[in-house]
């Protein structure tokens, strides 16, 4: 195998740690949510208190220009998401937690969150995973995310149409260029880019997160997520989170 492929697996010791405790996370936190709408990927991921690794936090990017990412590249604290647009959980977080977690952090420009594609669902994931970075390639990228959680969305499929139309919802204007991109060799390869960094940091689930190296994983509840944000911007040292810069560093607009 390449080095290139496969860098994350070279990473050191932290590595297996973590893949330890992503996997923790069952095929509850992936497959369908139960009917009740019970968090019970809280009950199989990674403990609140769990290490940081600064091997994990290295895969933290910073690119000012991502499309795929929200917050200020210099923020104190990054949030890797992995996540599919096909898993019930990671809609759960997209439509439940992430929005307050940009109103109450990435708006005052403490946190950014950075986003991973990681299709497991077959087709249908991988299709949906090359339309987002297609609609991203025109700035669309969080309106696109927004359209293909929303509640009842996952339902209706992914297939080419039902893309396009999400593009539409998500005013991407240019479609044409949308549904060439969306077939492109640049879709595949950074959804592949996206694919094996999980792999190998040992992700086996959907959504598995990295805060500033501290691994996350399932749709925790709220609170999880405060204070391994709290925590990250403590170690990081004082200065985060005094509002200063944060509307005009965003690298993109929820």
């Amino acid at each position: 195998m390449s080095s290139s492929s496969r860098k994350p697996l070279v990473l050191g010791a932290g590595v297996a740690v973590a893949a330890l405790l992503l996997g923790l996370a069952s095929y509850t936190a992936t497959g369908p949510e139960p009917s009740t709408g019970s968090a019970a990927a809280a009950d199989v991921s990674a403990e609140p208190g769990a290490g940081t690794y600064p091997e994990l936090e290295k895969l933290a990017r910073r690119e000012a220009r991502d499309p795929l990412a929200v917050g200020r590249a210099d923020a104190p604290v990054v949030m890797v998401e992995y996540a599919d647009f096909k898993c019930g959980f990671c809609g759960k977080f997209a439509r439940d937690t992430e929005p307050a977690l940009v109103k109450k952090y990435v708006d005052e420009g403490t946190l950014r969150i950075e986003w991973r594609n990681f299709p497991i669902f077959g087709k249908d994931s991988e299709a949906a995973a090359r339309a987002a970075w297609a609609a991203g390639q025109q700035g669309r990228f969080w309106q696109f995310h927004a359209a293909a959680y929303a509640e009842g969305s996952k339902e209706k499929g992914f297939a080419k149409d039902r893309l396009v139309s999400l593009a539409r919802d998500a005013g991407v204007k240019d479609l044409d260029r949308f549904g060439r991109d969306l077939d492109g060799e640049g879709a595949r390869q950074a959804v592949k880019k996206d694919q094996d960094e999980a792999y190998g940091l040992g992700a086996t689930s959907t959504p598995s997160f990295l805060v500033n190296g501290r691994p996350i994983a399932g749709a925790q509840p709220m609170e999880t997520f405060t204070e391994a944000i709290e925590a990250a911007k403590k170690a990081a040292g004082n200065g985060a989170g005094n509002g200063a810069g944060s509307a005009a560093g965003k690298s993109a607009e929820k």
